[in-house]
């Protein structure tokens, strides 16, 4: 088995050492590097599994990398950390692209069990991509160039409309709860006061469905969502 290598981009310098042993303890390889420019310079030019990003960094914030990295390796898996443990600041990093965030103080062990998790949505997802285009109906999403079409016409989605239909076409005809979507979607535990999903649904069913038969996303009211011809 091939060994992980994880860049930590982490400016604190007693969180990036604990951090950086509990995981080489754990059989990761481990680059650490202080500033955010630096950080996405190495995260562009070199070949890493994972990116763990703070959010407050000297030369560029987590924020900004985020994004960039996210248009340039969009199947890199990133996890933020920061201090800021608002709801907005969370939805604000997940806009950017992250697929998991935790906020300060945590638990070591949590963190390495985040990374795990992340590692593995990866690999599964991964042997999806081997089939290169996902299709219901006729939707195609092709994995490797990133688009989504309908009936041969391109639909332009945002990151996260893309994130949330490529999760839903992997569990196409699958009863899909909201509380699942924002886990496995935007990375947060459920909070019912959130209306993200909902408004994240209605954006995709403008463009995936509006001018479209049959109607492929389907609600179940206090149940969940489905992805299947009608």
């Amino acid at each position: 088995m091939k060994t992980r290598h994880i860049l930590l981009v982490e400016d604190d310098h007693r969180l990036s050492e604990s951090i950086s042993r509990t995981l080489v303890r754990k059989g990761f390889n481990v680059t650490a590097i202080p500033d955010g420019a630096e950080g996405l310079a190495q995260a562009l030019s070199q070949a890493f599994d994972l990116v763990i990003l703070d959010v407050v960094l000297p030369g560029m914030d987590g924020y900004a990398i985020c994004r960039q990295l996210r248009a340039q390796k969009p199947r890199l898996p990133i996890l933020m950390l920061t201090a800021l443990d608002d709801t907005e600041d969370r939805l604000k990093g997940f806009e950017q692209g992250t697929d998991d965030y935790m906020a300060k103080p945590f638990d070591i062990r949590e963190l390495y069990a985040r990374i795990q998790a992340l590692l593995r949505r990866n690999e599964f997802i991964d042997d999806f991509r081997m089939q290169t285009v996902l299709k219901v109906a006729d939707l195609e999403m092709n994995l490797l160039a990133k688009s989504v079409s309908r009936s041969g016409n391109k639909l332009e989605l945002t990151a996260r409309e893309y994130a949330l239909l490529e999760y839903m076409l992997l569990h196409q005809n699958k009863l899909i709860t909201k509380a699942e979507l924002l886990k496995e979607v935007w990375g947060l535990n459920f909070d019912p006061g959130t209306n993200i999903v909902e408004v994240y649904i209605a954006y995709l069913r403008k463009k995936v469905d509006r001018n479209f038969e049959p109607k492929l996303i389907h609600t179940k009211p206090g149940q969940g969502y489905q992805v299947k011809p009608t």
